[in-house]
Formats: C-alpha cells, structure tokens, sequence
C-alpha cells in the first residue's frame, strides 16, 4: 500500500493522482462499465459483477444501472440494500450500509472533499469522511449525503434534501439543508 493510498484511508490529506490510487480507480470503472452496460435480463452476469466490483455486500445487494462509485472496496453494505436507477457513491471514504435500506433515484453519497483555500486547491489534495447509513432507511431520489454524516436506524431522508449533518434515529427528514420534520410514525 502506498504512502498515498494509506493517508486516504485514515481521513488524511492524500494526492488522488498516486498511481495505486488511479489504477485501482481504472479498474473499478471496467467494471463498473460492464456492469452498466450489461443486458436487463442478465442476472447472473450482474450479480457477479457487482461481487467482484463491491465485495462487501450483503445477500441480496441489487443496484440499477447506471450505477458509479471510486473505488467499489470501500462500500460496505448489509443484506437487502437496493439502489434505484443513477445513484453515485463517491467511496474515497469507507461508505457503511445497514441491512433493509433503499434508495431512491439519483441518490449521491460524498464521502470526499477538497481543500476551502484555494492555493490548496491548485496541489490537487483532498481527503474524506465515512458515511453511515444503519439499517432500515430510506433514502428519496435526488437526496445528497455530504461527507461525515450518519443515518439513524429506521429513518427517512425526502426527496431532493441535502444531508449535512447526522439524521437521529427514527425521524422523517427533508430539505436543503436537511431537518427534522416528524418522528416516524404507524402511519
């Protein structure tokens, strides 16, 4: 492991262009290319793409394509996650997925981010945060997770919102920038 990709995993300032780093990516997008473009009616083909793209998933991982994400490795998900249609996961930071979540359409999780200064900026540097989401969420279409946050167990986030900060457990959230509107309900 390179001094680069080590930094990256630990939350570290690290230089996305080491050449680990860019060859693990290539890699990832081959078959992340695959599995996009394979037939609708190809499961098998697609199940083993995807394990050998996101090995750390659960029984029951489905994702429609398109479907993007860095690195692949660093999306850890539970059983029965589902992404809908055009959801990209940047994974640059581990990524934790319980059991029994879905997502909308168009869903983005961002777990990197770029220096506020702007001479830091021009050297190209950057580093990331985890994202959690614990089981039993529900994730709306268009919904941006930014770097850091977590998702409580058995939450809702609406379509569109802007995730910046933690979600509690058990509450249904929306808005730009994200918040509490109600608890869950028996509805």
């Amino acid at each position: 492991m390179t001094a680069e990709k080590h930094k990256m995993l630990s939350g570290d300032w690290y230089n996305p262009l080491d050449k680990e780093l860019s060859a693990e990516r290539i890699a990832a997008r081959k078959l992340q290319h695959q599995f996009n473009h394979s037939a609708p009616d190809d499961e098998a083909q697609r199940r083993q793409l995807l394990k050998q793209w996101l090995p750390n998933t659960g029984k029951h991982f489905y994702a429609e394509p398109p479907f993007y994400c860095d690195y692949g490795y660093n999306i850890r998900a539970g059983n029965k996650v589902f992404f809908n249609f055009n959801c990209v996961v940047l994974d640059v930071a581990p990524v934790n997925i319980g059991n029994n979540v879905f997502f909308g359409p168009a869903v983005q999780i961002y777990t990197v981010n770029h220096p506020l200064n702007a001479a830091q900026r021009r050297t190209l540097i950057e580093r990331a945060l985890p994202v959690t989401i614990e089981d039993d969420v529900w994730i709306g279409g268009g919904a941006i997770l930014l770097p850091g946050v977590t998702i409580g167990k058995g939450s809702v986030v609406a379509a569109g919102s802007v995730v910046t900060k933690d979600v509690s457990a058990g509450v249904v959230t929306g808005g730009n920038p994200c918040r509490v509107i109600k608890a869950v309900s028996d509805e």
